[in-house]
């Protein structure tokens, strides 16, 4: 049993850095997650955003940040603007506010195809952890310390885990290109 822990274990893997790559993909609302992998030079080491400042959704359309120390503004400014997000941040005081502009139509499909490149490379993660396994638990019967009823029964375990992970990200990514085609 093993051997389907490890395996659920990797494809959960496979699913949560897909997660975070749709999280950096804008929709055109205001979700703090959006800044998350954006890092600065603070004090001679690179260091997230959201570790040196609070960020909050203002609106639907607005993130607004409060930057804890003066200094970092214009570095934290620079560095969102670099991100090629898209994004122009004002900054009043030591906020600085971040709106989302308007996605065009033409835009939006870009986003769909860049969804479903993540989507199609998640899929080869999982399909690869599938190929692995395997191939290990052939070995492994080959090295008789496995019956081939036990390799076969591991077998159907992992194809069925296959099949709900690959699922699960047909989900996610029915989810993301619903929500970017939302106006």
């Amino acid at each position: 049993m093993d051997f389907i822990d490890d395996t659920k274990t990797k494809m959960r893997k496979s699913i949560d850095s897909l997660i975070a790559d749709l999280t950096k993909i804008r929709t055109g609302r205001a979700h703090p997650s959006l800044l998350d992998h954006i890092t600065v030079d603070y004090y001679g080491a690179k260091t997230p955003i959201n570790q040196i400042s609070s960020i909050t959704a203002e609106d639907a359309r607005t993130l607004s940040l409060k930057v804890w120390e003066k200094e970092s503004i214009a570095t934290i400014e620079k560095a969102i603007i670099n991100a090629n997000l898209g994004l122009n941040p004002v900054v009043k005081g030591n906020i600085i506010r971040v709106p989302m502009p308007q996605l065009n139509e033409e835009r939006r499909k870009e986003l769909n195809k860049i969804v479903r490149q993540y989507g199609e490379t998640a899929k080869i993660a999982i399909r690869n952890i599938r190929r692995d396994i395997n191939q290990h638990l052939k070995k492994q019967t080959k090295a008789k310390e496995m019956s081939q009823d036990e390799e076969q029964a591991l077998h159907s375990k992992i194809e069925k885990l296959t099949a709900e992970h690959v699922e699960q990200i047909d989900h996610l990514l029915q989810q993301k290109e619903k929500e970017l085609m939302e106006v």
